[in-house]
């Protein structure tokens, strides 16, 4: 029950990154904003989390704090700051309003990762698989609502769909507040999940935050991999439209935000599944299944990019979810190489220097889809190789 409530509001929580991006045509209309102001609304957001990430992870605060009050206080001030987006006024005070709704994710999303580890002890792969099928779910919602709200016969409130985020994510801080911290964990020996023994400077405290963490062989070695991931998993995903837009241009606005919607939450699913495999295969094995998969998907998609529909569907869909099963496995292994009193730092720093790496790959390979095409696929591919190279230096006892 602990992790159905904790994947549930995490799923809540997390509503508030993405649901303004579902009314991004309204905020223009009513701001008068131009095409190339989206950039700062959506990078915003982005920007807030990763600055709230580095903060949380090298100060040591979701180690010093009660990590379910932080994730609660932060899912109260994100609600706020997302329900007063209507009322913003215009463009500066939107993108300070989701600085803010970033600064709040971060105490919601690696937060919520280390909550889950303490509650299920020994199976935190599988823990974690559901808690990020969840996010994925999260990042799709936006095409999905875009699909409905682009047909004809459909009017909502925009407002109301950002206000209704808000509500979520206050029910989800309530949900984690009631549920409080998991039992004491501090006795358990780090690793027990994967089998893992606790690095030479296991015995680390706080004084360094997550940085503390990077003296451990084995979380270097699961973080690297992660970052490796990062590099292709946001970058596909904001990739998808564009592929399909290339391979149908006739789509219309519906079809193609539906079919975006689609790709990507498959992977929800799809994370629950290789959650089930960590539990009989460990943590270690599925990531590299997934990142050989995902990798070969990089290799292949020029060479297939003008297969037949169904073909092509199928082909993106498993691609998709390839390239985000392996992303709870990655934080379990580090978890797991990690001594318990700086699980929450480690996995806040981690999640600040994936994503800084996630931005840093948007900006630099999106606008080369114009020139590349289906060939950017090829640059991605640098990310799963890594990703397998460093899993390889994780040391299994």
């Amino acid at each position: 029950m602990p992790t159905l409530i904790l994947a549930i509001a995490e799923l809540f929580g997390t509503a508030l990154w993405f649901t303004p991006n579902a009314v991004l045509p309204e905020l223009m209309a009513l701001w008068s904003l131009a095409p190339s102001d989206l950039g700062w609304l959506t990078g915003a957001v982005q920007g807030g989390f990763l600055l709230g990430t580095l903060i949380i992870g090298l100060t040591g605060l979701a180690d010093r704090l009660d990590a379910s009050r932080l994730f609660a206080a932060c899912c109260l001030l994100g609600a706020l700051s997302n329900a007063l987006l209507p009322m913003a006024g215009g463009l500066d005070g939107a993108v300070t309003l989701r600085m803010i709704t970033g600064l709040c994710l971060a105490g919601i999303y690696p937060v919520g990762m280390k909550l889950m580890v303490g509650w299920t002890p020994g199976r935190s792969g599988l823990g974690l698989a559901w808690l990020v099928g969840m996010l994925v779910l999260g990042t799709a919602l936006p095409h999905g609502l875009r699909a409905f709200t682009a047909l004809d016969d459909v009017t909502l409130s925009w407002r109301g769909g950002i206000w209704s985020a808000s509500l979520l994510a206050v029910l989800g801080g309530i949900m984690v507040w009631r549920l409080g911290e998991a039992p004491r964990q501090a006795d358990a020996a780090p690793g027990a999940d994967s089998g893992t023994k606790p690095g030479p400077n296991s015995g680390h405290g706080l004084r360094l935050g997550g940085l503390s963490a990077f003296g451990i062989s084995n979380f270097r070695h699961a973080a690297s991999a992660y970052f490796g991931h990062m590099w292709e998993l946001y970058t596909l995903w904001a990739l998808l439209p564009l592929m399909l837009a290339a391979r149908w241009p006739s789509l219309t606005t519906a079809e193609l935000a539906f079919a975006a919607f689609a790709l990507i939450a498959v992977g929800g699913p799809c994370c629950w599944i290789g959650g089930a495999f960590s539990a009989r295969l460990g943590s270690r094995r599925v990531a590299q299944f997934a990142l050989a998969g995902s990798g070969l998907c990089c290799a292949l998609y020029p060479l297939l990019s003008g297969l037949p529909a169904a073909g092509l569907i199928g082909f993106l869909a498993l691609w998709s979810a390839l390239a985000v099963v392996d992303s709870p496995q990655f934080s379990a292994l580090s978890a797991t190489a990690c001594p318990a009193n700086i699980v929450g730092s480690a996995l806040t720093l981690q999640n600040a220097i994936g994503f800084a790496i996630s931005m840093l790959s948007l900006l630099i390979l999106i606008p080369l889809w114009q020139i590349t095409g289906p060939w950017l696929a090829w640059l991605l591919l640098p990310g799963p190789l890594l990703g397998l190279w460093c899993l390889h230096g994780y040391t299994r006892y």
